[in-house]
C-alpha cells in the first residue's frame, strides 16, 4: 500500500456547511486551503473562509462542482497538493480519485478502485458475504429483464425491494408488495436510476420491516489497521434520507454493538478500504436477540459525522488528512470509548407544511443558537441567499450531554431559539419529533417518519410560530442589553460631543 506523501495546502472540491467544516480543520491542522465556487456562489461563507478560491463554472452542478476537469484543474491552478471531496457531489466518484491520481494530487478518501467497487451494491453485497457479514435476504436476476426480475422475485418473497446496483440515497429503490406491481416498479426504478447514475442494473432485497437504521463509522489507515468508532443510529428519516442521527443507538446491547463493530471492521479490511467510511445495516428485532444485515457502504465523510466526533473525541476531518498523509492511526480499538450521548438534527430549507418543498431566496434574519453542548455545522450566513441549485441543507445543530434525555433537552431548546426568517424551514418539524413519545421512548423505526408525517407537520404549525417568536424575542432582547450596555458607557464615558446610539437606528429594520 502507499505510504502517503506530505501534504501542505488542500483544496475542498464542495460547498456549505461540509466545505467549511473541511476548511475550518485545515486552519487547525495549519495546512493552506482552497475552495472552489459556481456563479451562484461568489459570495458564500466557504469562499470568504477558504485562503483562496477558485471559480470554477456555472450555477449548474453538473458544469461546476461536479466537473471533475474543472476540480482537477482549479487544483493545479492553486498549487494544491491534495482534494477533500466532502461529502455528496463527487465524494463516492471514482473518476475523481483516478483523475487526483494521475495529476499527482492526494485524494482524501479511498483508491478509487475501493471507490468503484463499494459504490456498486451487487458487488458491495459480496464483499460482505466473503468477510462473512450478514447480508439482506436478496437476488442479483440472472437476466435484467421482466422474466429475469420475475425470477429472482419469486425466490425472494414479497414484499420486497427493487434497487438499483449503482448512487444511494433511496434514489430508484421502490417498494413492491405483490407480484402484479413488480413491473411498474422496475420501469420507474430504471428510469431514475439511468438518469441519476447512468446504470440501471436492479437487484431485488427482501423488505426488512419494521426496522433500524445503524451505521458505524470506521477509520482505516494505509498500514492495515481498521478501527471503528462505534454506531450511530440514523431511523428517523424521510424517503430514505435522514433527518435526525444520535448515538449511542437505543436499539444495540453491548453485545450487539461489539459483534456489529468487528463486522464493520471486517468488511473494511475485506475491502482493502482506507481512510474515513461508514458500514450501514438493518437491525431487525430487539435486545441480544435481534438480528443485523448489511446494508450498503458509504465511502466518504458522512453528513452526520459529528455525533461520532461528540461521544468518541475524535475529529474525523483532522484524522482523514493525517490518514491520506500517510500516518498511521493514533488509535487501538480498546482505547475508543462511548462517552455521554449526542443528536443531530438537519435544517433544512423546506416547507414541510407544502409537501416538503425546497425554499430558496435571502436570509433576511438568521440567529444560530449556542450554550452548553450545543455545535452548529453550518455554511450559511445571515444576508445570504439560498440558491436553488443545490441541496437545502443549511445546517446542522448538534446537542451532547451525559445522557440521552439531557442531549435532546439541549437540542429541543436550541431549535426553539433558532431564528430563521425569508425562507421556510424544518425547524418546526425537528421540535415535533424530539417530543414525540416514540422519539422519548427510544423506539423508532425506518418508517417512523414516514408513517407520521402528516401528523407531526399538522401539530407543529402552531408551535413554529411560537418559537420563531421566541428566537425573534431573544435577538430583540440582545439588541437591547447592547444598546443599554453602549448607553450607560455613554452617560459615564463619551467623549465630548457624541451621544449613546440610537436603538432605532443600530437595530436597521428589525423594531420591537
Amino acid at each position: 500500500m502507499s505510504a502517503g506523501r506530505a501534504i501542505s495546502r488542500v483544496l475542498v472540491a464542495n460547498r456549505g456547511e461540509i466545505a467549511v467544516r473541511i476548511l475550518r480543520a485545515c486552519r487547525e491542522a495549519g495546512l493552506g486551503s482552497v475552495a472552489v465556487y459556481s456563479q451562484a456562489d461568489t459570495s458564500a461563507l466557504h469562499v470568504r473562509l477558504a485562503d483562496h478560491a477558485v471559480a470554477i463554472g456555472p450555477a449548474r452542478a453538473s458544469e461546476s462542482y461536479l466537473s471533475v476537469r474543472a476540480i482537477i484543474d482549479a487544483a493545479r491552478a492553486a498549487g494544491a497538493d491534495a482534494v477533500h471531496p466532502g461529502y455528496g457531489f463527487l465524494s463516492e466518484s471514482p473518476e475523481l480519485a483516478a483523475a487526483c491520481a494521475d495529476a499527482g494530487l492526494t485524494f482524501v478518501g479511498p483508491p478509487a478502485d475501493v471507490i468503484e467497487r463499494m459504490g456498486s451494491k451487487i458487488a458491495a453485497r459480496a464483499t460482505a458475504e466473503r468477510a462473512g457479514v450478514p447480508v439482506v435476504p436478496g437476488q442479483v436476476p440472472l437476466t435484467q429483464d421482466l422474466p429475469g426480475l420475475l425470477a429472482a422475485a419469486r425466490a425472494v418473497g414479497y414484499p420486497l425491494l427493487v434497487k438499483p446496483a449503482a448512487g444511494g440515497g433511496g434514489i430508484g429503490m421502490k417498494r413492491v408488495a405483490a407480484e402484479r406491481d413488480l413491473e411498474a416498479a422496475a420501469l420507474q426504478a430504471r428510469r431514475e436510476a439511468q438518469a441519476a447514475f447512468g446504470d440501471d442494473t436492479l437487484f431485488v432485497e427482501r423488505l426488512v420491516s419494521p426496522a433500524r437504521h445503524v451505521e458505524f463509522q470506521v477509520l482505516a489507515d494505509a498500514h492495515g489497521d481498521v478501527v471503528h468508532l462505534f454506531e450511530r443510529e440514523c431511523s428517523v428519516q424521510r424517503r430514505h434520507q435522514k433527518v435526525i442521527e444520535e448515538s449511542p443507538s437505543t436499539a444495540l446491547t453491548p453485545s450487539l454493538r461489539a459483534t456489529m463493530g468487528a463486522a464493520a471492521c471486517a468488511l473494511a479490511r475485506e475491502a482493502g478500504y482506507r481512510n474515513a467510511g461508514t458500514v450501514e445495516f438493518l437491525v431487525e428485532g430487539t435486545g441480544d436477540q435481534a438480528r443485523f444485515f448489511f446494508l450498503e457502504m458509504n465511502t466518504r465523510l458522512q453528513v452526520e459525522h459529528p455525533v461520532t466526533e461528540l461521544v468518541t473525541g475524535i475529529d474525523l476531518v483532522r484524522a482523514q488528512l493525517r490518514i491520506a498523509a500517510g500516518e498511521p492511526l493514533p488509535w487501538r480499538q480498546e482505547a475508543i470509548t462511548q462517552r455521554g450521548h449526542a443528536i443531530e438534527a438537519r435544517v433544512y430549507a423546506e416547507d414541510p407544511a407544502r409537501g416538503f418543498l425546497p425554499q430558496s431566496g435571502p436570509l433576511l434574519l438568521y440567529r444560530e443558537p449556542s450554550g452548553p453542548g450545543i455545535r452548529v455545522d453550518s455554511g450559511v450566513c445571515e444576508g445570504q441567499t439560498v440558491s436553488v441549485h443545490y441541496d437545502p441543507l443549511l445546517a446542522k445543530l448538534i446537542a451532547s450531554g451525559d445522557t440521552r434525555e439531557a442531549a435532546r433537552r439541549r437540542a429541543l431548546l436550541a431549535l426553539r431559539a433558532y431564528p430563521v426568517l425569508g425562507i421556510a424551514t424544518n425547524v418546526a418539524l425537528l421540535t415535533a419529533i424530539l417530543e414525540h413519545p416514540a422519539f422519548l421512548r427510544g423506539e423508532v423505526d425506518t418508517a417512523f417518519l414516514d408513517r407520521e408525517a402528516e401528523a407531526l407537520v399538522g401539530a407543529c404549525s402552531a408551535a413554529g410560530d411560537s418559537d420563531l417568536i421566541t428566537g425573534l424575542s431573544d435577538v430583540v432582547g440582545q439588541a437591547l442589553d447592547a444598546e443599554a450596555a453602549g448607553a450607560a458607557q455613554a452617560a459615564v464615558g463619551s467623549p465630548r460631543g457624541k451621544t449613546a446610539p440610537d436603538p432605532w437606528t443600530s437595530l436597521g429594520p428589525w423594531r420591537v
